[in-house]
């Protein structure tokens, strides 16, 4: 795993890749990283289900929809985080932004901005747009066993879809746009996942 001072630098030496189009709203989440001595984990979010909501019940980052009064999209993924799940991101190490994601089937542009500490953050206090948050290892996440093409069900249509199988006794798999942040996360942490084609990227909501 690499230390938060090499990550910095690679983010540094290749900048994220930014999507503009006015004709899509855009949103911003955070990935926060918790480094301890002999292993890494990444935290999810599980939303809350919500009637109308196209990510309802879905595994996620925290973050939501830039508003007009916020300063940019590290600015939302900061603000929701910290109305989300009450964590305070300005006290975590800012490491770099993973390339922009453009919806497929929804008109929206998620950016992805990535934070990393060695301390535990408490237990998060959430409020209605979230029902749980837990942490992954690193290594469950670049296990090849969980990747695989998972049946989803979107807005009331059945598919298969590109996906992780997480060390969950509950809830449903990681897939579309959190599961393309995720792919591009690893492969900046020097993760090897499975390989999948542009072709079935393109394809995630």
């Amino acid at each position: 795993m690499l230390t938060a001072e090499e990550l910095k630098r690679s983010f540094s030496r290749q900048p994220a890749h930014l999507i503009s189009d006015s004709r899509k709203r855009r949103a911003a989440v955070a990935a926060i990283l918790h480094q301890a001595t002999e292993k890494t984990d990444l935290l999810f979010i599980e939303r809350a289900q919500r009637e109308g909501d196209p990510w309802s019940g879905d595994l996620g980052f925290p973050g939501g929809r830039c508003e007009t009064q916020d300063l940019s999209p590290r600015h939302t993924a900061e603000r929701e985080t910290l109305e989300e799940i009450g964590i305070d991101l300005a006290d975590f190490e800012y490491l770099g932004q993973l390339d922009d994601i453009s919806g497929a089937h929804i008109p929206i542009i998620v950016s992805c901005f990535v934070y990393m500490t060695t301390q535990r953050p408490p237990s998060p206090l959430l409020n209605h747009e979230v029902a749980r948050t837990f942490w992954v290892s690193l290594d469950d996440l670049c296990d090849d066993r969980r990747h695989g093409d998972f049946p989803v069900r979107f807005r009331q249509t059945d598919l298969l879809r590109p996906a992780i199988q997480l060390p969950l006794s509950r809830g449903p798999v990681l897939w579309g746009i959190t599961y393309r942040l995720v792919i591009s996360l690893l492969n900046r942490l020097g993760c090897a996942p499975p390989t999948r084609s542009s072709d079935d990227l393109r394809r995630e909501p």
